[in-house]
């Protein structure tokens, strides 16, 4: 069983290189689309608040990553996201069908929105 992380750093120095890399891109996505967001752990997973509300989670499975980003993101670009498997908040891709950039910063820009509402 693995420890539970204390850091973002921590949980990703335990992910496999290819997963790294892709939770890194989308760590660094988040950061320049809501740099006021802080950093933190929120149910064991590397994630985003903003004024002490989350904003997203991101990690690692078995033989995906994931993006837990809320439902309204998901429901408001059901259309972008169907060449990947979602669920009412979440969005599984791999490390070789990444998440495009320009998507991942409309999914953030529309859940900041609503966290910032």
């Amino acid at each position: 069983m693995r420890p539970k992380p204390q850091t973002v750093d921590d949980y990703l120095g335990a992910v496999p290189p290819d997963q790294r890399a892709a939770l890194e891109h989308v760590r660094a996505i988040v950061a320049s689309v809501a740099p006021a967001a802080e950093e933190c752990i929120a149910y064991d997973l590397p994630s985003f608040r903003v004024n002490g509300k989350l904003l997203l989670s991101y990690g690692a499975g078995k033989k995906h990553c994931a993006l837990y980003i809320g439902a309204e993101p998901i429901r408001r670009h059901a259309a972008d996201l169907e060449p990947y498997d979602t669920a009412k908040g979440t969005i599984r891709f791999t490390p070789s069908t990444p998440l495009p950039d320009a998507l991942v910063r409309k999914l953030v820009r529309t859940r900041l929105k609503e966290r910032t509402a």
